[in-house]
């Protein structure tokens, strides 16, 4: 039997990208254990709810949308006890095939969008005294992705911030963790851009990605079960730095961890139909 998940009562959580998938799931499992949940999207109207969750206009690319929502939140609230840092984009393609201009825009949302975020909120959980970040990751944050190679690499810089940052602030009651999702359903595979400048020599590798991943959405965890690993991240007494979610996401992080090398290099390639 799971642990029994305490009442956050009088605890206010804030979401991004809470409008759908990971990010909505997240929102109402905080709402079932007692939070008070903001969530965040770029099309939000100020009053809106979804599902018990109060929106606010938020886009994270924006430092004067981040400060004005977050404004907006400590304003309806007086206070933000949980920062969720979910908003993320995606690339389907190979290195070569995205323009700096594309992978600039990755990085704005998934990496610069987290900064944005937490750089706002931190002072006012170092006022309280106290607050948790969660920061959503991925098992790509641990392991190589062949033709999400952009993507990997933001989770990877992803990592090693939260780690970081969370050295650095826990003298001022705060903690900062990371949640390992593996694939998820959560429709972020079917919202990931194409290359912008694609190459017919990829175009096979491509392909084979694409079928890669469609096969495993057949045994792809719920985004409903990576919304109770945050819950269960935000309510330890003693978090730790990550949580994986999910059974795929946990045997990768094992086999990454344990496995020799060249075996991990020689199963993936494999998966992937990589000749």
């Amino acid at each position: 039997m799971p642990p029994t998940i305490g009442r956050a009562h009088g605890k206010v959580a804030l979401v991004t990208g809470a409008s759908s998938g990971i990010g909505k799931a997240t929102g109402r499992a905080l709402l079932n254990a007692g939070y008070r949940v903001l969530g965040t999207s770029r099309k939000a109207q100020d009053g809106d709810a979804l599902d018990g969750i109060e929106m606010v206009r938020c886009d994270v690319t924006s430092d004067e949308s981040v400060n004005t929502a977050v404004e907006r939140v400590l304003a309806r609230s007086g206070q933000i006890d949980l920062l969720v840092n979910n908003a993320g984009v995606g690339i389907h393609g190979a290195a070569e095939e995205c323009s700096m201009a594309a992978v600039h825009a990755l990085y704005d949302t998934n990496v610069y969008g987290v900064l944005r975020m937490t750089n706002v909120v931190l002072p006012a959980m170092r006022r309280q005294g106290s607050g948790r970040i969660i920061n959503i990751s991925s098992i790509l944050g641990l392991i190589p992705s062949p033709f999400g190679a952009h993507y990997a690499a933001t989770k990877h810089a992803l990592e090693g911030y939260s780690e970081s940052l969370d050295h650095e602030v826990r003298t001022f009651g705060i903690r900062v963790i990371l949640i390992e999702p593996a694939l998820t359903k959560s429709g972020f595979e079917q919202s990931m851009s194409a290359p912008d400048r694609p190459l017919p020599v990829y175009e096979d590798g491509r392909a084979n990605a694409a079928r890669w991943l469609s096969e495993g959405m057949k045994l792809a965890d719920t985004a409903a079960s990576v919304g109770e690993t945050v819950v269960r991240a935000a309510q330890a007494s003693r978090p730790g730095a990550r949580y994986t979610s999910g059974k795929m996401a946990g045997r990768l992080a094992l086999l990454r961890r344990f496995a020799p090398a060249s075996m991990f290099d020689k199963a993936l390639r494999k998966d992937m139909r990589l000749s």
